[in-house]
């Protein structure tokens, strides 16, 4: 299963190995959308029995991922890991060199490719290509979740061995947040 969280919510991806995509959308979210986000993701998890969660490591160096998606990510990994599932975190850069050679390549070129890959189910969804006037379409957090869980199934077991300090270090970063947000309580 792979959690992309957008501006609206989330995009996500279950995919049954490399050939069949279970289940594909975007969940909005209203109001707090980090718990909204949190208690939609655990219903998934409840339904699907994930044996692994993929998600973009909001904390990579050259991340400019929000603050307020850096702190989902970290609930996100808390979530998984109380539940038993594992964590797979890649950066937006080591998506792109499962799908582009040279690493470069837009989020519309790889939405293409995804779509050429899933044409039943997702090549209607795919969005019209972004000018630079224009927000990008909520449709596109399908295509990123969805190229996170290839990136895991491409880079796999390895891949995750290999991100277990970045794993650790979130989740030191998790408890040193709910020690401070402890003692802010403490002092009201």
């Amino acid at each position: 299963m792979a959690i992309a969280p957008s501006t609206r919510g989330f995009g996500y991806a279950v995919l049954e190995g490399h050939k069949e995509l279970v289940d594909w959308g975007v969940k909005s979210v209203t109001g707090d959308k980090n718990a909204g986000s949190m208690e939609k993701v655990e219903e998934m998890i409840a339904h699907y029995d994930p044996q692994v969660m993929v998600l973009e490591d909001a904390l990579a160096k050259g991340s400019r991922r929000s603050a307020r998606i850096q702190a989902l990510t970290k609930r996100l990994i808390a979530l998984a890991e109380s539940r038993a599932v594992k964590v797979a975190l890649f950066s937006q850069k080591q998506v792109r060199r499962v799908f582009f050679a040279d690493g470069c390549g837009t989020k519309h070129a790889l939405a293409e490719i995804i779509a050429k890959r899933f044409p039943e189910e997702l090549g209607f969804r795919l969005p019209p290509r972004r000018r630079p006037w224009m927000s990008e379409d909520y449709r596109i957090a399908i295509f990123d979740a969805t190229a996170l869980a290839f990136a895991y199934l491409y880079r796999g077991p390895e891949a995750v061995e290999a991100r277990q300090n970045d794993r650790h270090r979130i989740a030191e970063s998790v408890k040193k947040s709910r020690r401070n947000a402890g003692e802010r309580g403490r002092s009201l």
